[in-house]
Formats: C-alpha cells, sequence, structure tokens
C-alpha cells in the first residue's frame, strides 16, 4: 500500500453505507454506557428499605461493560466494526483498517449513543425515590476522576498510567482478535472480557473509562469538577490507543499490515 492509498476497511464488509455505520456506532455506544453507568448506579450498591437487596459490587459493573460490549459488537459489529469507542476508533483508524474520512463520522455517533445511554439511566433515576437522582449527580453520576474525585484517592499520575495501560491493552486486543487473516469470530467476547478485566483494576482508581465518549457523557450529568477532569479520560485513552495501534503491526503482523500515515 503506498502513502496515498485508502487504508482498506476490512473487518468490515465493503457496501455498507456510512449511515448504517453511524446507526451501529450509536446503538452499540448506547447499549455500552447504558449497561455500564445503569449498574453502577442501580445494581452496584446495597438497596435500602424493605426488601432491600445486596448489591453487586464492581464485579458487577465490570460484568455489566463486558457483556454489553460482547452483545453489541455481536449484534453490531458487523455493520461498523463494533468499536463504540473514540480510542478505538483512532487506534484502528492508525492501523490502516478503517479510512480516515470516516473517523469523525464515528466519533459524533459514539459521543451520541454514549448521551443517549446516559439521558436514559438518568431519566429512569429520576422516577425513582426522593433523592435518589440528587444522590448519583452528587456522587458525579458514574464519571471519571482523580485526587478528591476518585474513588480511592489516586492521584494524577496512577490514574494516567491505568488509563494508558488498560486503552492499549483494550487496542492490542482488538487488533489482534478483528485481524483480516489471523482474527477470531469470538473477537467480542475476548473484547468483553478483556474490559471486563481491566475494569477490576482501574474501577477503584477511577471508576475506569479507557473511552472518551463514556468518560464525557456521565461528566455532562455529573457537572462541576467532573467536567473539569474530563479532558484526562479523553486525552489519555486516544494516546494509548493510538500508541499501541503504532506498535501492534511492527510486534506482531510486520509483513501484512499497513500504518496509515
Amino acid at each position: 500500500m503506498s502513502g496515498h492509498d485508502e487504508p482498506a476497511e476490512r473487518p468490515v464488509p465493503g457496501g455498507i453505507r456510512p449511515y448504517s455505520r453511524a446507526a451501529a456506532e450509536v446503538a452499540g455506544t448506547f447499549l455500552l454506557v447504558f449497561g455500564l453507568v445503569g449498574a453502577a448506579l442501580l445494581t452496584s450498591g446495597d438497596t435500602n428499605g424493605a426488601g432491600s437487596q445486596p448489591g453487586t459490587g464492581l464485579l458487577g459493573v465490570a460484568l455489566a461493560l463486558g457483556l454489553a460490549v460482547t452483545a453489541g459488537g455481536y449484534a453490531f459489529g458487523p455493520i461498523s466494526g463494533g468499536h463504540f469507542n473514540p480510542a478505538v476508533t483512532v487506534g484502528v483508524a492508525i492501523a490502516g483498517r478503517l479510512p480516515w474520512r470516516l473517523v469523525p463520522l464515528y466519533l459524533i455517533a459514539q459521543f451520541v449513543g454514549a448521551v443517549a445511554g446516559a439521558a436514559s439511566v438518568f431519566g429512569l433515576i429520576a422516577g425513582g425515590s426522593s433523592g435518589f437522582l440528587d444522590t448519583a449527580i452528587a456522587s458525579g453520576f458514574a464519571s471519571n476522576g482523580y485526587a478528591d474525585l476518585s474513588p480511592g484517592g489516586f492521584g494524577l499520575l496512577p490514574v494516567v498510567a491505568v488509563e494508558f495501560i488498560a486503552t492499549a491493552v483494550l487496542l492490542f486486543v482488538v487488533l489482534a482478535t478483528m485481524h483480516p487473516t489471523k482474527g477470531t469470530p469470538a473477537a467480542p467476547l475476548v473484547i468483553g472480557l478483556t474490559l471486563s478485566s481491566m475494569l477490576l483494576v482501574a474501577l477503584p482508581i477511577d471508576n475506569a473509562s479507557s473511552n472518551p465518549a463514556r468518560s464525557l457523557a456521565t461528566a455532562l450529568f455529573g457537572g462541576g469538577d467532573w467536567l473539569v477532569q474530563v479532558w484526562v479520560f479523553i486525552l489519555v485513552p486516544v494516546i494509548g490507543g493510538a500508541l499501541a495501534a503504532l506498535v501492534y503491526p511492527r510486534l506482531f503482523a510486520p509483513k501484512d499490515e499497513a500504518v496509515a500515515a
């Protein structure tokens, strides 16, 4: 491939129109955010009052995301590639598997889907008991944060490190499992399990992002200081994914993958 050639969209069958790809990314990102934020705010903690139930804790949140991504990947991956994450889209484009002309469309679709997912959870919580919504907003609405906004009081450096590592690992797995000749039909399941394992590490540190769309959507509802800190969870995952995409072809597929300029 020359430096002037359009990168081939090998993970997605040809002939699929851009609006169909955008719709698939909206739907998949909605599913991801709705499942993650809904689990974090509605089922992770113990319920109070008569008939109270034990919460699922961090494991439940991690599994909710993994299951949502797995379902979305199988349902919508054949249409758009199943990115549901701006860091993944940028990484896949850098690796030469998505034309750069489609990147803005994917990013817009992902942010729309993420905000719709968070707004849907907001609407559900608004119909709950008195004070439930106020508590969810006061706690940041499952937003990501560092220092005083970190669940475990972690500072900026460990937050940057965990977001960089988790997103880089995610991109390595995405590029490997969705490789045009060496990939696996079980890619959505493997990617979902990878995300669940990464969340179990990152949730106590910063509520786990690895996804700028998810972070911005929840920060919009958390407001205030959460919005001030959201730049970290937009910038660092993109950098982590981009560097992983640059490294992956050279380590694992140096002969058969071109890296987009």
